[in-house]
């Protein structure tokens, strides 16, 4: 092995180690900072696909701060292990339901949930997404370009809209749609998933105009890569991990409880005077000036 080849492998292998113990100092120190507070109190919250990974713990996040939530997903068995967890937990304020949020049904049942068990609803966290393909844009067949847009685009316009009589009800709320830096800066290998996350760009720039004056505010979380099971197959692999942390500089992958505290921040008064806008969180990851 030339001194160069043996030069360069030890500088991947350091650049490796760093971000190995970045990731694990990282996640301990966000840890270490999380606590509860009640600067959410009174508030109820939907959030979809909240049972595993970014929606989980939105939800958990929002719990601790002082919110009733409703968890929800496809399947009832993730529902119960998900209540149940967060119960165990000490966060009570918990309910739960089956929804597919491309089911009309579903959707009614949710809202329906919020209201006879919290009495109303404050906040709306739309994180449901699908990906069925993989591939550059033009590649998508067309019924997996469907299935991509009910999922991810659709049906966060919808239950925006049945959302509206709830938080007008209550003078006012927040709305917030979970997007992907992806839509700022595509994945080529997730062509179509990344126009559907430029759409919820563009969905919470004019829903966030039309509701300013109505005191409902909407805004949008960008992730970067998180650890969570979607992400596994950049995250868990050692080559595609080694490739995805040299475009991340603080070379570790995010966690959801991270993104949990900026929805979280996003939905409390701290964030009073912001609406349209993406919060990008991805450690780093370009995206935009």
């Amino acid at each position: 092995m030339s001194l160069g080849r043996f030069s360069r492998l030890s500088m991947m292998t350091g650049r490796n180690v760093q971000a190995a113990v970045n990731m694990t100092t990282g996640v301990l120190k966000y840890s270490t900072l999380q606590g509860s507070s009640s600067k959410l109190a009174g508030k109820v919250a939907i959030v979809t696909a909240s049972t595993d990974g970014i929606g989980f713990a939105i939800a958990r996040r929002l719990l601790k701060d002082g919110a009733s939530v409703v968890v929800s997903s496809r399947k009832q068995q993730n529902v119960d292990d998900a209540v149940m967890k967060l119960q165990t937990e000490g966060l009570k304020a918990v309910s739960g339901i089956v929804c597919h949020v491309g089911k009309k049904d579903d959707r009614t049942k949710l809202f329906d949930e919020a209201v006879n068990k919290f009495g109303g609803l404050d906040i709306l966290i739309s994180n449901a997404a699908a990906n069925p393909a993989v591939g550059a844009v033009l590649d998508c067949d067309e019924d997996a370009w469907d299935k991509i847009f009910d999922i991810n685009v659709k049906s966060a316009f919808l239950l925006s809209k049945e959302a509206l009589p709830l938080l007008r009800k209550r003078g006012g709320g927040s709305i917030v749609y979970v997007a992907s830096i992806a839509g700022l800066q595509p994945f080529p290998v997730l062509g179509a998933y990344s126009v559907s996350k430029t759409a919820l760009l563009g969905l919470t720039k004019a829903a966030a105009q039309s509701l300013a004056t109505e005191n409902i505010r909407v805004n949008c979380l960008a992730p970067g890569i998180i650890k969570t099971r979607f992400a596994q197959a950049i995250t868990d692999p050692d080559a595609s991990r080694d490739i995805a942390l040299q475009s991340i500089p603080m070379q570790r992958f995010g966690v959801p409880d991270e993104m949990g505290g900026v929805v979280a921040f996003l939905c409390s008064e701290d964030a009073a005077y912001i609406t349209g806008e993406t919060i990008v969180a991805s450690g780093g990851m370009q995206s935009r000036l």
